[in-house]
């Protein structure tokens, strides 16, 4: 290479190599010739909106100045990014790399071409060059500023509070409002502007490369990240969007994405005149059809669509790039279009390979002068780096990657060692050793339904990790210590996604700062976690507050926010009844969201993301947990307030058709994953789970540890406070649940009245004409109601019959029929015969119903002074019996879980319905108390990978969420009827900290970050899925166990 004379291109004038662009041959072979003659000028406008011009050879192939252009920005992952312009139809269409460029921009002269991201991998991670982030950085600003790339607000301001950081440093208050007045990044801005500087205020000390980073993180995590829409029609006329992705192929209805076609799925793909189809692999588990058709708008859009689809299936999924296919000798069939580059594969490899320098580049809107330098050298510094210097790093045992910001320039330099050392940035990837193109989508299973929305395909096994030992569940992962290894601290993180799986490795957050000479490999990670990151039961237990407390406030939210925004918009409730809920739950939802600051911010210390630990100051919560336990105790009377709230919200139902409309419509709300009154009730549960952990914290120190005194006192206080509101508690807790199975219920109006208390309910087999029927069958201190689940839209449960429970017996009778665990009732009117599917079931049942018989004698009827409380149904009770059931509208119908009804499909009743399965109000109570909510990795029974997901376990169910952030859950899993295991060693799971979820042939593995986590989950997940027996009840006076 130093033989030949070469001519000085823009990169080489910096200091960078020849080879640093993009090029996609293998090493020793040569470019394609190009005719020496006319130069053509072209003009490229760059993601940091300047515009640059190319002179090439008027016959260069598009890779000429695709090279061109990556070799003038030093740009060595230049893979990701294409070229596109406008044709002739003014259709913008991406530059072939094969073909000449005069034979594609037919006027060069009034054409902008613009250099842009073209392939969007599942984890910015993956991108080894802070310049490659930078210009993804650069590449979500203009998506913003476009309205390509939408969010919430809350995300939208998240985003743009990390563009502010990276382009005027920190938060100041007069600088800040000036910037935003002068920089417009979203349409609409002003509104958001308050917003935005209250994240920007928590990125104190954030470099701009951290900046980007996090900026990634997040984008990344929204459903339109990447995606560009191409209008379509499916086969019904409906107009819908298609789009690609790393993942496959997406459908979206407007910006919200109704299906997606993973690479695994697809067969083939095609376009025939203006139709695009879809040949999928043969699957006995799908609905869809062979081959999908979409109509789009024309040939040539047809045609752009499909190229680039083919240019993602092989970025993203081939080893190596596609072979050309031999000329056909007479004539031709179809497109001979291929992909042209690099792999996605082998641009890792070469990136890890480390054969290229490092030069330093500028930043075109960063206005940050100060110098940031963690090397140990601050003399090699120097605003250029020529090759002659840029030796030096590399030679000194304890280089580090340089990051400096001098005159606005961000100074970045590695090693350049041939095999002894790499640099800290270019550390082994997690997908190195994988295979590429096994990518895991895994659609969800039967059992875990969609929570009103599709559950997101997994991403493709770039994300997968080996994380394993990886640092995904630990501690040091937490959302609240980001730059923990020593950096500046950010005071509050809270709204600050988690990192993937992979992210640490080489996060510019932690590379930097890892200054060992040689870097930390992935297998080192659990040694580093051990020596780095608190590892003492307290620090989980105080983890454990914040997780809770974060799913809290936004169950709060659910009612100060989302309700009350849907109630100022209709005219539908009582302002007496609005100022009742609001005015006692605000001044909840303000106080526990500086409660939750308080907690992080002493997390963010414990952890050591400053010097107060070397003190062992910060290492407690109790002092925390009392000072705000004491304050709660001023929102005692709002605390009270909830029985009257809940009950006058159900009288304002009762009695206004408009406001029960409104309510069931909210329910059917992605944000309302649980009953609308179930959410009332969460400050009362929230008391609960105080003084369950304080239990736990005291139980854990000694009465000699500095944090014993103040947590036996902050125990002292939540149980005052929860002994002066157990009554209410009681009490709410069966009128609620009185009401939510009113609901599921058709034809029984009067089931809430004064005294009637909730037992048991579940699925039985009834003995008829017919055979062994399955019933729903509802235990009451006075009543037996069985029902059917109906063929109507409602999903709800049709009442075919009641027995009243005084004077009722009840014997075994299997011999007598020849049915196993089968029972006969014997009413004053009417007998039944039922049986169960199980003798565990048989004995719940049997058990509790021998309770409710001997109540309803000793109380000849039902006992007003149970629920003096509560209110009686003012409608009319049937004036006759209840019919005989027929067996003709008795069709019970297997639907699965997932369908979508106008009424909640998902409760408790349904799922008990499903799984052939029953619950108490002892495990309704059961489950009030083991509530909980954090991080784990999930894995599928046949799929190799781990994904991170924010669960909340509540009410027998797990949801997932992407992150903390969310406002709706993904998917939920309900648990009853599961078993809870410890994988195998058959099973292949070599992890820690991982338990086993299944039922049937559904099998899922969960993944905890502690000993102790995994034990909690364990603990709660257990209390679900094995059922509360009577024997452990309390006396019937206190029938509900807290």
């Amino acid at each position: 290479m130093g033989e030949t004379e070469q001519r000085p291109t823009a990169g080489s004038r910096l200091g960078a190599q020849e080879n640093a662009g993009i090029s996609t041959l293998e090493h020793g072979q040569k470019p394609p010739m190009t005719t020496p003659g006319k130069l053509v000028s072209i003009k490229i406008q760059m993601l940091d909106d300047t515009q640059e011009t190319f002179d090439i050879p008027q016959r260069a192939p598009g890779k000429v100045l695709h090279d061109a252009v990556c070799n003038h920005l030093n740009l060595v992952e230049g893979d990701y990014f294409g070229l596109e312009f406008p044709d002739h139809k003014k259709m913008m269409v991406w530059l072939d790399l094969l073909k000449p460029v005069m034979k594609q921009i037919r006027r060069p002269k009034h054409v902008v071409v613009k250099f842009v991201v073209k392939f969007f991998p599942p984890d910015h991670a993956q991108l080894q060059e802070e310049l490659t982030r930078y210009l993804f950085a650069l590449q979500v600003k203009q998506d913003l500023a476009e309205g390509r790339l939408t969010c919430n607000d809350t995300s939208t301001a998240l985003l743009i509070s990390h563009i502010v950081q990276s382009e005027i440093g920190d938060f100041d208050e007069t600088i800040d409002r000036e910037h935003l007045v002068k920089n417009k990044y979203i349409p609409h801005q002003e509104a958001l502007e308050d917003k935005i500087m209250e994240f920007h205020r928590n990125h104190m000390g954030q470099t701009p490369a951290e900046s980007d980073f996090q900026l990634l993180e997040i984008a990344r995590r929204l459903e339109m990240y990447g995606i560009r829409l191409h209008p379509a029609k499916d086969r019904e006329g409906t107009k819908i969007n298609l789009a690609v992705a790393n993942t496959g192929i997406l459908v979206f209805q407007g910006h919200t994405k109704i299906n997606a076609f993973n690479w695994a799925k697809v067969r083939k793909l095609s376009f025939k005149r203006k139709r695009f189809l879809i040949k999928l692999r043969p699957d006995v588990n799908s609905s869809f059809q062979d081959t999908l058709e979409f109509l789009m708008a024309s040939r040539d859009f047809c045609k752009s669509f499909w190229k680039i689809c083919v240019e993602h299936h092989a970025f993203f999924r081939l080893f190596e790039e596609p072979k050309p296919k031999p000329k056909p000798v007479l004539f031709s069939r179809g497109s001979s279009f291929r992909f042209s580059g690099r792999t996605q594969k082998q641009v890792l490899d070469y990136v890890k390979e480390g054969g290229h320098k490092k030069v330093p580049f500028e930043r075109k809107h960063s206005k940050i002068h100060s110098i940031r330098s963690l090397t140990a050298q601050p003399s090699e510094q120097h605003t250029e780096v020529p090759k002659q210097t840029a030796r030096a790093y590399g030679d000194s045992n304890d280089a580090a990657a340089v990051q400096s910001c001098r005159q606005g320039k961000e100074l970045k330099s590695s090693t350049e060692d041939t095999g002894q050392h790499k640099s800290p940035s270019l550390k082994k990837s997690p997908k190195e050793g994988r295979k590429v193109d096994g990518a895991v989508v895994s659609a969800v299973e039967e059992e875990e339904e969609p929570a009103k929305d599709r559950m997101q395909q997994n991403r493709p096994q770039s994300q997968q990790p080996s994380t394993a030992g990886s640092l995904t569940g630990s501690p040091h992962l937490s959302e609240l210590s980001i730059n923990s290894q020593g950096g500046p601290s950010v005071a509050n993180m809270t709204l600050s996604p988690n990192l993937s799986p992979d992210a640490k490795q080489s996060s510019p957050l932690v590379s930097p700062l890892l200054n060992d000479p040689s870097c930390i490999r992935a297998d080192d990670e659990e040694e580093v976690k051990r020596k780095r990151f608190p590892t003492e039961k307290a620090y989980f237990i105080a983890k454990e507050v914040a997780t809770t407390e974060r799913t809290y406030l936004k169950d709060l939210e659910v009612i100060t926010s989302w309700f009350q925004s849907a109630v100022s918009k209709e005219d539908c409730m009582p302002e007496t009844l609005k100022n009742l809920i609001f005015s006692n739950f605000e001044p909840l939802h303000k106080f526990h969201t500086g409660f939750l600051k308080e907690i992080e911010q002493r997390l963010a210390l414990w952890e050591g993301r400053s010097n107060a630990h070397i003190k062992g100051d910060y290492q407690r919560i109790g002092d925390v947990m009392l000072k705000n336990i004491q304050s709660m105790k001023q929102l005692t009377i709002h605390l009270r307030k909830h029985n009257e709230i809940l009950m006058e919200l159900e009288n304002g139902i009762r009695n206004s058709r408009k406001l029960e409309t409104f309510c069931r419509d909210f329910e059917l709300q992605k944000v309302c994953y649980l009953p609308l009154n179930t959410f009332l009730l969460r400050p009362l549960h929230r008391l609960m789970h105080y003084k369950q952990i304080m239990e736990r914290l005291c139980k854990h120190y000694p009465p000699s540890h500095m944090d014993f005194r103040d947590s036996r006192a902050a125990l002292a206080e939540i149980s005052e406070m929860v002994a002066q509101l157990h009554g209410n508690m009681i009490k709410m807790e069966n009128f609620q649940k009185l009401h939510e199975l009113k609901k599921d219920l058709i034809g029984m109006d009067n089931l809430v009245i004064p005294g009637r208390e909730f037992i048991r309910l579940g699925s039985l087999s009834k003995l008829s004409g017919k055979g062994l029927q399955q019933r729903m069958f509802f235990l009451f201190n006075d009543i037996l109601l069985y029902t059917s689940r109906g063929l109507t839209a409602s999903n709800q449960f049709k009442v075919h019959g009641h027995l009243p429970l005084y004077g009722m017996t009840m014997e075994e009778s299997e011999e007598e029929w020849g049915v196993p665990h089968c029972l006969t009732l014997r009413g004053q009117h009417q007998s039944i015969v039922v049986a169960a599917s199980s003798r565990a079931e048989m004995d719940k049942w049997t058990e509790d119903i021998q309770m409710a018989i001997d109540l309803a004698e000793k109380s000849s009827g039902p006992a007003p002074e149970l629920l003096a409380s509560s209110p009686p149904d003012n409608k009319s009770p049937d004036e006759t019996t209840v019919d005989q059931e027929s067996e003709d509208d008795l069709s019970a119908s297997r639907t699965s879980l997932e369908r979508q009804s106008p009424h909640r499909g998902n409760t408790t009743v349904h799922v008990c319905w499903h799984r052939n399965t029953s619950v108490s109000m002892i495990d309704f109570s059961i489950a009030v108390e083991n509530q909980l909510s954090g991080n784990l990795l999930r894995k599928f029974k046949n799929s190799n990978g781990w994904q991170k997901l924010w669960v909340v376990f509540t009410n027998f169910c797990m949801f997932f969420y992407k992150s903390h952030q969310d406002n709706h859950p993904l998917a939920s899993l309900p648990l009853l009827g599961y078993s809870l295991t410890l994988p195998s060693e058959s099973e292949n799971i070599h992890k820690d900290y991982v338990f086993k979820l299944h039922f049937k042939s559904h099998v899922y593995y969960f993944r905890a970050e502690s000993e102790y986590t995994f034990e909690r989950w364990m603990e709660v997940i257990r209390s679900a899925t094995s059922s509360a027996s009577r024997a452990r009840a309390l006396s019937h006076k206190e029938p509900h166990a807290y």
